[in-house]
């Protein structure tokens, strides 16, 4: 449906005024037809990680009167993943959640990202291989290369980010968590 609104939208005087907007999460890899799917027209824009000054104004936003120290442990642990940042910020923000108590809990199952992780988790198992290439991502501690389909599952995961043509985990958190469930 979303594609003959596309292709009515480039040939059609009155579709030409709908603008569609297709947002979607990294979260979950599902493999799609690319003959069939709505994702392979239009401009894709990938939202990308947030910058120091724009966690700094969040942070203020959400009334937290925090260090630039606090700015970048939280950077440490989640880099700028807007998800994991916005996360972390409201779970503070809500419950009264302490900044050490996230920095301890964040990578763990009692942490405010259990969920998240255990999602991913169990992505990760029911592919072994894939399961395989996240845990020697997360025990180098320097970029690696791994085979180009498992790469681009990881990636489109959203658990790895590239660096040339290589890998790494794309946040600590994901790194602390991970060699943990893999016995690194």
């Amino acid at each position: 449906m979303l594609r003959v609104w596309h292709e009515n939208g480039k040939n059609q005087p009155d579709w030409k005024k709908l603008r569609l907007v297709i947002a979607h999460s990294k979260e979950v890899y599902i493999p799609l037809n690319i003959n069939q799917s709505p994702f392979n027209v239009g401009l894709p824009i990938e939202l990308p990680e947030l910058t120091f000054e724009q966690i700094s104004e969040l942070v203020k936003r959400h009334g937290l009167n925090w260090s630039v120290r606090e700015v970048n442990s939280l950077m440490e642990m989640v880099d700028g993943h807007p998800y994991l940042v916005r996360k972390a910020l409201y779970e503070m923000t809500r419950h009264q959640l302490s900044f050490a108590e996230f920095i301890e809990t964040a990578p763990t199952q009692s942490g405010i990202y259990n969920d998240h992780l255990r999602r991913h988790l169990l992505n990760l198992q029911a592919n072994e291989k894939l399961a395989e290439a996240m845990q020697e991502v997360v025990s180098k501690n320097e970029p690696i290369r791994l085979e180009e389909s498992q790469a681009f599952q990881l990636r489109s995961m959203g658990l790895i980010k590239r660096v040339g043509n290589d890998v790494v985990p794309l946040c600590n958190l994901y790194r602390l968590y991970f060699s943990d469930r893999f016995g690194e």
